[in-house]
């Protein structure tokens, strides 16, 4: 699926990234009426999320998955197939660099109101950490999608001595 927002991103600009592009379908004026009336759009991610279901015969998700940091944190302690591990991870990423180009604006602000040398370099820092543990993420996130099956996987599953953290543990935040 990530391939295909890829590919579709690169239609706009060799490059582009799919968070920042937008697809928009109409029909030709030669097309029948009843199709010519309607329009459609929107993220590019979501067109090639429903277009890889569709290609390969996969169930479309009847809800996809929270923007919201305190629901996707939620979203972990329900994901149990390998492909929504996967999903959350992504969408981690994809808004950790929301959050980096946020960073991104109050550096620039700063440097515009002339605010202390020091606030532009913290948040120059804090921009630049959000972009890395983003590629971190892309990177990890297709592991998750198999289960492992080394040895030592498999020993620390069926290890008695191991804790295992309870989902419902409070969190901090």
């Amino acid at each position: 699926m990530h391939d295909l927002a890829r590919a579709l991103a690169d239609q706009l600009h060799p490059g582009a990234a799919p968070r920042d592009v937008t697809v928009n379908f109409g029909a030709r004026r030669q097309a029948p009426i009843e199709y010519r009336s309607r329009g459609r759009g929107g993220p590019v991610t979501v067109y090639a999320q429903a277009l890889h279901a569709a290609l390969y015969g996969l169930p479309t998700p009847d809800e996809s998955l929270p923007t919201a940091l305190d629901a996707l944190l939620q979203a972990t302690h329900t994901a149990t197939a390998p492909e929504q591990k996967t999903a959350v991870l992504r969408q981690v990423a994809e808004q950790l660099r929301n959050a980096a180009e946020i960073i991104q604006r109050y550096q620039y602000r700063a440097q515009w109101d002339r605010f202390p040398t020091d606030v532009a370099e913290q948040l120059a820092t804090a921009h630049d950490q959000a972009q890395q543990i983003a590629q971190a993420l892309d990177r990890v996130a297709p592991a998750f999608s198999h289960q492992p099956t080394t040895p030592r996987a498999q020993a620390a599953h069926g290890s008695a001595t191991t804790p295992v953290a309870s989902p419902l543990a409070p969190r901090h935040r």
